[in-house]
């Protein structure tokens, strides 16, 4: 079958995407997706009965990444606009958070996620594992996660906590001065940017001097094409952005042999695009006048559909080159999800604190993607921010007070008196 396709990136899920759907590097994944300890550009050996502990998360993150998508796609903001994100990252900042989370704040987190059928324990090992699938890098494919845990200076988290969020999410901490909130807000940032490779410089904006933590979860991916376009063939050509709007874009063609599903029944065109190693960009191309329709009816199992359909064809694709990039705050969402108490003044946080009560005030989502001849650069970042539930206490001496000045050894007031004036 030969094809041109003018494609339109339906959305890109990030890892959950090529997790959920099998495909054809099964042989290579049974020995890939295992739990051992490696060197940075070694592939991961084999540890028997391990694949199943994030195995068991697959279908659970994919139903959340598609109910996440449907509920951001509804967001009256993001209309007519570019969506990206990576649901993974956002599942595992809020999979940290649980760690913290007791009594309703933790069901109300796990329900959301759609963990609810899962211990704890489930959970946590599952990641555990599967942030040791993501920690590889070679020459043509790079794909690094990892989780943070900002700290107020003075704040003294339950040992527990952090002892966990390092053990089971790779969260390392390090104190911030969040009472100079521009400082911490460069501190952060620069974190980040590290870990993106600098393609997230600018997650956090502003912060609230009340923030006394705040978790952070970051992925990164670089991955070449298979097949490399060929630049020279890269010409200016329309993009459609609607019925009144074209836009100039760099087209980008390649004639090749591509995996690729014509779905009449629902109106669209798919096409896997591998990457060297283990992974590929599946790309739905919804008919005119379709994407709305094709965006609520698609779920984990009309993926599963399309991966066991897509067949080898002759394909002659026209890709655009681009740069995009998305940025969601995700508070309301989550409680339209479900994820209600952790937001509120009675959410249970004592896992993180057993002396102050906290809740979560922001949940930030960053990311970026690039794609061009050679393959496709990509990286997200979440954050948690917690604070006290109620503000601290202001006292503000502008007007008269009294004074005792106290020796404890000997319990005696030195000095007492009576401030009326002080410039008297």
């Amino acid at each position: 079958m030969c094809g041109k396709i003018f494609c339109c990136l339906l959305v890109s899920l990030l890892l959950t995407v090529s997790l959920a759907a099998p495909h054809d590097h099964e042989d290579h994944s049974a020995d890939h997706h295992q739990h051992l300890h490696h060197g940075k550009d070694e592939p991961h050996p084999s540890h028997d009965g391990d694949d199943d502990l994030s195995r068991r998360l697959i279908p659970h993150n994919a139903d959340f990444a598609f109910s996440l998508y449907k509920k951001l796609a509804g967001l009256p903001d993001v209309q007519g606009k570019n969506i990206f994100f990576s649901p993974l990252s956002i599942s595992m900042a809020l999979s940290m958070l649980a760690l913290g989370a007791k009594g309703e704040t933790h069901s109300q987190i796990f329900s959301t996620l759609g963990y609810s059928t899962l211990t704890p324990d489930q959970v946590n090992e599952g990641y555990e594992h599967l942030f040791h699938m993501l920690g590889h890098s070679q020459d043509a494919m790079v794909l690094e996660a990892g989780s943070a845990v900002a700290v107020r200076e003075g704040f003294k988290p339950v040992d527990k906590f952090l002892k966990d969020a390092q053990h089971y999410y790779q969260g390392e901490a390090f104190s911030v001065d969040f009472s100079k909130p521009e400082v911490a807000v460069q501190e952060v940032n620069k974190y980040i940017a590290k870990k993106t490779k600098d393609m997230i410089t600018d997650m956090v904006k502003t912060l609230d001097p009340a923030t006394v933590m705040m978790l952070i979860n970051f992925i990164y991916f670089r991955g070449q094409w298979e097949e490399p376009f060929n630049v020279e063939d890269t010409k200016k050509a329309d993009f459609h952005v609607d019925e009144k709007t074209n836009v100039t874009v760099d087209m980008m063609e390649n004639l090749e042999f591509y995996r690729f599903y014509d779905d009449r029944d629902n109106f669209s065109s798919i096409i896997m695009v591998p990457y060297k190693c283990n992974g590929s960009m599946i790309i739905v191309l919804p008919d005119e006048g379709k994407m709305e329709e094709v965006e609520k009816s698609i779920d984990k199992h009309r993926l599963r559909y399309w991966s066991e359909k897509i067949s080898d064809s002759y394909v002659e694709l026209f890709m655009p080159k681009f740069s995009i990039s998305s940025y969601f705050s995700l508070a309301d969402t989550l409680e339209e999800m479900g994820m209600v108490s952790a937001f509120s003044d009675t959410a249970d946080l004592s896992g993180i604190s057993e002396e102050t009560k906290l809740k979560v005030s922001k949940v930030l989502h960053q990311a970026k993607l690039k794609v061009d001849e050679k393959g496709t650069e990509a990286a997200a970042a979440t954050t948690i921010e917690a604070v006290f539930t109620s503000l601290p206490f202001t006292m503000k001496l502008n007007r008269p007070f009294l004074i005792y000045i106290m020796d404890h050894v000997s319990r005696s007031i030195l000095f007492m008196g009576r401030i009326t004036n002080p410039i008297e």
